[in-house]
């Protein structure tokens, strides 16, 4: 059984603490290690390379919102202040430890890190943070600045190459592992979150990162749905081709990894099914949860897909284009009312001008201005007003443009409308039925 510290059904969030946060080819061979295709790269070194090392394997604290923060690291045992190491985060489930996720328990090295440790072979410097009161609530941001903190320490005082940083964790450290990949997406190269769910948030959440989600068919902590939603938002933001990836039968005790297509250069997206419960370290053939780690295959999946970036760095995103929309009926442009980037701002017709509230970009499918996405409530009604709104990714903030000048709303299937076909200054943008009418017709200008 997979065992940590002195309890060895320590990892498991029990089901009532869970409710309260959160109200494909067979085995390894599933990651392609050439699936990331992207451009060669020059190791990029951190400033402690080339000079003596200021931290070593063991404990230590860091100062961050004023707290005192806690990290354990692991240190390879050749270290070579001239070699930029790969640098992994392991981040410890609710009501566990990082001890726990440094010593693999009573499975020991073999599972140490979730199973990484043992086959990265002095390759790679780890990282297991501590957190409050033994979880990830992240409030106010405190976790993800706590992370910052400690990439500034360890990287000033060993040599890290900052291309090659990665985070995972199970259950709640799962939730921290995807709050990096929403917030820190040019920061981590890639992130593994196993039996995860939106937990410590995602701030931004709109850009592309490496992802790969692990989850259980049966898992009775955070049901396999939730799983699906946060690689759904990498799917998108990765430009990988859609697809309801196949999992395993109800009884097999197999598991099934799928690799996504049509991902942008260096951005792939994985997904791991298994037959099995709220574990990190299921194995093939056991309906139970607590095998030992070290037999589990979830160690090489993941291990394969943090390392096929080795030799390659992700083709960055486009370059965001500007641009105002200006409506054929009226001749103005799509402005948000009064300059207010606060959520529910509604979107007008005003006279065409240079400021940031007419300043539109495309993000994948999302529609942004002023740092905000243009959203249409989740059903929205023909008539309903578009508004501003926090963009998170989904299909009511996605924008289809059309060749005769449209604009789609991805979700409703209504278009971008200047309420009755008004061309006065001030006039409301709703969703209404396409009908190809110049008041539904709009230019970049």
């Amino acid at each position: 059984m997979v065992r940590h510290g002195r309890n060895r059904h320590r990892w498991r969030t029990p089901i009532a603490v869970a409710a309260a946060l959160l109200l494909a080819a067979v085995g390894i061979s599933g990651i392609s290690p050439t699936s990331a295709a992207a451009e060669v790269r020059s190791v990029a070194a951190s400033a402690g390379c080339g000079k003596p090392p200021t931290l070593s394997s063991g404990p230590h604290s860091i100062q961050s919102s004023g707290r005192t923060r806690n990290y354990i690291l692991r240190v390879p045992a050749d270290y070579d202040n001239d070699r930029p190491y790969r640098l992994v985060f392991g981040f410890h489930w609710n009501g566990g430890t990082a001890g726990d996720v440094d010593s693999g328990g009573t499975s020991g090295y073999s599972w140490s890190y979730y199973g990484l440790r043992a086959l990265s072979n002095n390759s790679t410097i780890f990282v297991a943070p501590q957190g409050l009161g033994n979880g990830w609530a992240n409030s106010g941001g405190e976790d993800l600045t706590f992370v910052d903190d400690m990439l500034r320490q360890i990287e000033a005082g060993l040599c890290v190459d900052t291309n090659q940083r990665f985070a995972g964790g199970f259950s709640y450290g799962g939730g921290m592992s995807f709050a990096l990949a929403c917030a820190r997406p040019t920061v981590f190269r890639a992130v593994a979150v196993y039996a995860g769910g939106q937990l410590s948030g995602c701030n931004g959440g709109t850009q592309p990162v490496a992802y790969i989600g692990l989850h259980g068919l049966r898992d009775p902590v955070l049901p396999i749905s939730t799983g699906r939603s946060l690689r759904d938002r990498f799917v998108r933001n990765n430009g990988c081709t859609p697809q309801n990836p196949p999992e395993p039968a109800r009884g097999s005790l197999t598991h099934v990894v799928t690799t996504y297509s049509g991902c942008r250069a260096g951005y792939p997206v994985a997904w791991a099914a298994f037959d099995a419960g709220h574990t990190p370290g299921p194995v093939d053939g056991s309906a139970g949860d607590y095998e030992p780690g070290e037999r589990s295959w979830t160690r090489a999946v993941v291990w394969n897909f943090f390392t096929q970036f080795d030799d390659t760095t992700p083709t960055p995103p486009p370059t965001p284009t500007t641009f105002r929309l200006r409506n054929e009926g009226s001749g103005r442009c799509l402005d948000v009312n009064g300059s207010n980037s606060a959520n529910g701002t509604p979107l007008i017709i005003w006279d065409c001008h240079s400021n940031a509230n007419q300043q539109f970009t495309q993000n994948g499918a999302a529609l942004q201005v002023l740092g905000k996405c243009v959203h249409v409530p989740p059903g929205a009604a023909a008539g309903t007003r578009v508004q501003v709104q926090d963009c998170d990714g989904a299909t009511n903030q996605q924008w289809v443009f059309s060749s005769n000048g449209t604009i789609r709303n991805a979700q409703t299937g209504l278009c971008l409308d200047v309420n009755g076909a008004s061309t006065a200054g001030g006039s409301a943008v709703i969703v209404w039925s396409c009908h190809d009418g110049a008041n539904q017709r709009w230019t970049r200008a």
